[in-house]
């Protein structure tokens, strides 16, 4: 049987948007790797091995001094926090938001790669913080070992940063989500009316009758 001109086939605008640039997916992603970079820093970055005698009662000498991701690279937990809350943002956005978040997903995931990178280029300086507080003496020599949580921070830095460029161009598979979204398409059908609830809320808002 022929379609007729002009008329929508059901569930063909939903068949032609690539699996990557689903909304669920580029958001998904988004968190659960800025929740991947958050795990990280919960776990141990790196053990200093000093002296038994520096470290007194209170820390266990056998497995020398245990710093977390988030006293060695404090910057990391909140920012993998800030991620998360630009992908959420991106669910919602409007074209022009979708940029903002963007912008806010690829600085912070760079901000985690820089701290992260920097915690294994120096791990010493990361963990004199936490040396001090132990021992009570700063700029001291030791021998530190480094755990492969700070590679795993960089490596899902890495990737929250690309799923943070894939926004804007997935977004324009996305459906409209505000008044400005939805008149910027015309009149030409693709979307004709409210969108959703919140399309609806913003015309009464106006004085329109959505129905």
């Amino acid at each position: 049987m022929a379609v007729p001109a002009g008329s929508a086939v059901p569930g063909k605008a939903r068949s032609t948007v690539p699996g990557w640039a689903r909304k669920s997916t580029v958001v998904l992603l988004i968190a659960v790797l800025a929740l991947a970079v958050f795990g990280t820093t919960t776990q141990t970055w790196l053990t200093v091995h000093l002296d038994p005698q520096q470290l007194g009662q209170t820390v266990g000498s056998e497995g020398g001094l245990q710093v977390q991701g988030s006293k060695a690279a404090t910057t990391v937990t909140a920012l993998a926090l800030v991620a998360l809350a630009g992908g959420l943002a991106a669910s919602i956005a409007g074209k022009i938001a979708r940029w903002v978040t963007t912008a806010i997903i690829v600085l912070a995931a760079a901000g985690i790669i820089a701290a992260a990178a920097t915690v294994l280029a120096d791990p010493l300086a990361a963990a004199q913080g936490s040396i001090a507080a132990a021992t009570g003496v700063s700029g001291g020599n030791a021998d530190v070992s480094v755990s492969a949580f700070p590679v795993l921070a960089v490596v899902a830095g890495s990737l929250l940063a690309v799923c943070g460029l894939l926004v804007v161009p997935a977004g324009r598979y996305w459906k409209s989500r505000t008044r400005y979204d939805a008149a910027a398409t015309g009149p030409a059908g693709e979307q004709t009316g409210p969108v959703d609830e919140i399309d609806s809320w913003d015309r009464l808002s106006r004085g329109d009758d959505p129905t």
